[in-house]
């Protein structure tokens, strides 16, 4: 099985998807969006996860990749196999699948609850009631066609959709480690403007091992769920 990940700045890799992955016994490629366009055989890749970035999905005169990254995603999701996009990611098969992406009324950073949206249908993937999760966004997107809620927060509505069980859009972060925090607060430290749902560097870093080891165990059920809904 192959999969393949998209990443748009060096400092937002797989985190804890990785070893899921490799755990599973996948092989794993990626297109590094920052270094070279190099889209992938569709029919080669078994699993499409597409990461976050700080760029918005509407910036294609500054990155022009991206309208065919969004075209690659689109013939993706017609293929029935697995989808995950996380920040970006989920805003890019939103764009992609027709739905507008724009400036969300706040930017949501650092640790903040999300709460789960009861699915219309049973077999929807089902987020625990409430829970504290990373976030780092400040777009949000109407939902596209045919897609159904499944979290939201108080500071951002549409925080997870869901299309068949093939398909899932993620803005929050579910594979950040420790390393992988530092890495975007050493990087994107100039967003971290007082409002209300922006914590301050200490704040973020100071979270402790176990809410790490919970969204980490999260996101393990968000892959199963997808992994085990395309063996089916």
């Amino acid at each position: 099985m192959q999969a393949h990940y998209f990443q748009h700045v060096p400092f937002e890799g797989l985190g804890s998807i990785e070893a899921w992955l490799s755990h599973k016994g996948y092989q794993i490629s990626s297109t590094a969006f920052y270094q070279y366009v190099a889209l992938p055989d569709i029919d080669a890749v078994d699993y499409l996860v597409v990461m976050g970035g700080p760029m918005s999905v509407n910036d294609e005169s500054q990155f022009p990749w991206l309208a065919a990254e969004k075209q690659f995603i689109r013939q993706f999701i017609a293929t029935g196999k697995p989808v995950l996009g996380i920040c970006l990611g989920a805003q890019l098969i939103a764009s992609a699948m027709g739905a507008k992406v724009y400036a969300n009324n706040e930017k949501e950073i650092g640790w903040w609850p999300i709460k789960a949206v009861v699915g219309e249908s049973s077999s929807s993937f089902q987020f625990p009631e409430i829970v504290s999760v990373f976030h780092w966004h400040g777009e949000t997107f109407d939902l596209p066609e045919g897609v159904q809620r499944i979290a939201e927060s108080y500071g951002c509505v549409n925080q997870a959709f869901q299309l068949g069980n093939s398909v899932i859009g993620l803005q929050f972060h579910l594979e950040t480690t420790p390393a992988s925090a530092q890495a975007i607060v050493k990087n994107c430290a100039d967003e971290l403007v007082p409002a209300p749902y922006v914590q301050s560097e200490a704040e973020i870093l100071t979270a402790d091992l176990q809410k790490y080891q919970n969204i980490n165990q999260l996101m393990n059920s968000v892959l199963d769920y997808m992994h085990n809904a395309q063996q089916r």
